[in-house]
């Protein structure tokens, strides 16, 4: 086994960490220097700089390396990824500086600055009359405030009042367009605030809407819904919704639910309050509807259940 000379102390650790390894590595193998430059594409000059630290072995190089001695060279590649970064990283702040660097290094700011903002020497003899501003005689003789003073009132001068009225008119149209429109809406909405927000503060809401002017279904807690059932179209219906497919199991909840329900208690069939939830009751009283109907009595509002409810 050869005996390796000491790195560089200035060497990064984490490339000393790739070249311990490349160390390791030969050795174990067996090979010597020039065993390596016979059996890779590298001479033994440069194994010998790879392996003392003097210069970052390229990537083939740690590949070839590992192929000869028979080893995996996924961790050493994963060693020189770290190395190269860091080799770049130390060579770019050793960086030489040039000669005309240094210059300008020296040099003070201030002094370039001035260097930059005094004239050529050439032009120093030239004569300076002209250069100087001529004696300011024609400030005072330019007439440039008396037009401006003569000016400006001229626009300034319009009848405010005037044009007040009339714009008064025509602001006072649109205002009323503005709570005209106001109250349609209002009149619009007027129905779904009574179904969600009248019937949610009193703990009652009525089931007598349309399917149209129905707000999103969502249950509170002792909140119960009136019922009021009609015949349209040949069907009975409580406005709350017009399906005819909805499967309503135990624990099911929505308006379709409260559809249910109100159809139920308009059939002598008591699910209980109608609060748009299938609990116990609402499971008793669609098996006795359906055992009335000849239907199987499993408790599920379906396609047949529903036919039976909107007779």
């Amino acid at each position: 086994m050869s005996r390796w000379k000491g790195l560089p102390e200035t060497l990064d650790h984490r490339v000393r960490q790739l070249v311990v390894q490349l160390r390791r590595l030969k050795d174990h193998s067996g090979l010597s220097l020039a065993s390596l430059a016979a059996k890779t594409a590298y001479s033994k000059s440069s194994w010998e700089r790879y392996l003392n630290g003097k210069k970052l072995p390229p990537r083939e190089a740690v590949v070839a390396l590992a192929r000869v001695c028979g080893a995996d060279p996924t961790r050493l590649l994963a060693l020189h990824e770290v190395a190269a970064q860091a080799w770049g990283a130390e060579r770019a702040g050793a960086r030489p500086v040039g000669p005309s660097e240094r210059a300008g290094q020296s040099r003070s700011p201030g002094a370039a600055e001035r260097d930059e903002a005094a004239p050529p020497a050439e032009d120093e003899p030239a004569t300076p009359a002209p250069a100087t501003p001529a004696p300011a005689t024609p400030a005072p003789a330019t007439p440039a405030p008396a037009p401006s003073t003569s000016a400006a009132p001229a626009p300034v001068v319009a009848p405010p009042g005037r044009s007040w009225l009339r714009r008064g008119p025509l602001a006072l149209l649109g205002g009323l367009v503005v709570v005209a429109v106001a109250a349609v809406v209002l009149l619009a909405v007027r129905p779904w605030q009574d179904d969600g927000g009248g019937g949610r503060g009193s703990g009652t809401a009525t089931a007598g809407r349309t399917a149209a002017a129905t707000p999103a279904f969502s249950h509170r807690v002792g909140e119960t819904f009136r019922c009021h059932v009609r015949r349209a179209a040949g069907v009975l219906t409580a406005d709350r919704s017009r399906s005819t497919t909805a499967i309503l199991g135990s624990g099911a909840t929505g308006w379709e639910v409260v559809e249910a329900q109100c159809l139920l208690n308009h059939r002598g069939y008591d699910p209980g309050p109608v609060d748009g939830i299938v609990g116990e009751h609402t499971m008793r009283a669609v098996k006795r509807l359906q055992a009335a109907a000849g239907l199987p009595t499993d408790g599920i509002v379906g396609p047949d259940t529903w036919k039976v409810l909107r007779r």
